[in-house]
C-alpha cells in the first residue's frame, strides 16, 4: 500500500486554471484484533502497521514490553495480535479505553510518575525541531500528514526514529512501536512532533515512560494536567529559535551554550 496516490485537480490563481496532477496522501481503515476479543478500527497511513500495532499496545497498556507480543499477522488491512494477557484486565480496558473524552482523569490514576533524569539541551531541541520538518517528505509533498521522531542522545550513535501518518496519535504509536523493538531506553528519550498535547498523547507516553514531548504546536489544559501529574516535561510552540516549557522544566539545560 503506497504513502500517496496521484489524481486529477484542477488549480485556480490569479483570475486563471489550469488541470494539473496532484499527490495526495493515502489512508485505510485498519482493523486490530487482539486476542480475538478485542477489536479497534483506525483511519491511519497504510504503512508501519508493525511499528503501530507494537506503539499501540504499549501506549494504551495492553502490553509493557515487546515480549509480551506472541504472535502478530499483518494481512492487508487486518492486524491479528497474540499477547500475553496474564496481568491485564480485558474489562477494565474497553471501560476505559472507550471513553474519550472525560476518561483521561481516570486513566492517569492508574498510571505510574515518569522517573528519570534525562536532560536536553535548548539547542538540541531546536535542531531537531529543525530535522524533523526536513525529513517529513510525505508532508512536503502533500501536507497532508503529521510527522514524529523519538529522540535517545544516550547512545553511542544518536537513535533518530521518524514516521509519518495522516494521525498525530499514530505517528507516535510508530515511533515508539519501532524504538520498542530496537529496545531503546525510553526514560532516556523524547519525542517531538507537529501537533497539539491533548491528555491523551500524554498518557501514551507516560505509560512508557518517556520523560519529554516537544512539540511546535500548542498544548491544551488536559494534557498540561496529565504532563504535570506524570512527571512528564512538556515544550511547546518550538520554532523561530524559541519555545515554552510547561511543566517539570528542570529537565531543560538553560545553562549551556
Amino acid at each position: 500500500m503506497n504513502m500517496t496516490e496521484m489524481v486529477e485537480t484542477i488549480v485556480y490563481k490569479n483570475k486563471k486554471y489550469e488541470k494539473k496532477e496532484e499527490e495526495i496522501v493515502s489512508d485505510e481503515t485498519i482493523n486490530l484484533v487482539i486476542n480475538d476479543t478485542l477489536t479497534r478500527n483506525f483511519s491511519i497511513s497504510p504503512n508501519h502497521l508493525k511499528d503501530f500495532s507494537i506503539g499501540y499496545m504499549l501506549g494504551e497498556g495492553l502490553i509493557t514490553s515487546v515480549d509480551n507480543v506472541e504472535n502478530l499477522e499483518i494481512n492487508e488491512n487486518k492486524i491479528i495480535a497474540t499477547i500475553n494477557l496474564e496481568d491485564f484486565d480485558i474489562r477494565k480496558e474497553l471501560v476505559v479505553g472507550s471513553d474519550c473524552f472525560g476518561g483521561w482523569r481516570t486513566k492517569i490514576d492508574l498510571i505510574n510518575k515518569v522517573e528519570s533524569n534525562f536532560t536536553v539541551e535548548p539547542k538540541e531541541l531546536l535542531e531537531n525541531i529543525e530535522n524533523l520538518r526536513k525529513r517529513a517528505i510525505t508532508w512536503k509533498r502533500t501536507g497532508g500528514t503529521h510527522v514524529a521522531a523519538l529522540i535517545n542522545n544516550i547512545s553511542v550513535n544518536e537513535e533518530f526514529i521518524l514516521r509519518e501518518d495522516v494521525s498525530r496519535h499514530v505517528a507516535v504509536d510508530k515511533v515508539i512501536g519501532a524504538a520498542a523493538q530496537k529496545k531503546i531506553d525510553f526514560k532516556n528519550s523524547y519525542i517531538i512532533y507537529s501537533g497539539r498535547m491533548p491528555a491523551d498523547m500524554l498518557i501514551k507516553i507516560a505509560r512508557v515512560g518517556i520523560p519529554l514531548i516537544a512539540s511546535n504546536a500548542a498544548p491544551t489544559f488536559s494534557g498540561y494536567s496529565v504532563a504535570n501529574e506524570a512527571n512528564i516535561t512538556m515544550i511547546g510552540f518550538v520554532r523561530d529559535h524559541r519555545f515554552n516549557v510547561y511543566t517539570h522544566s528542570s529537565r531543560v539545560n538553560f545553562q549551556s551554550p
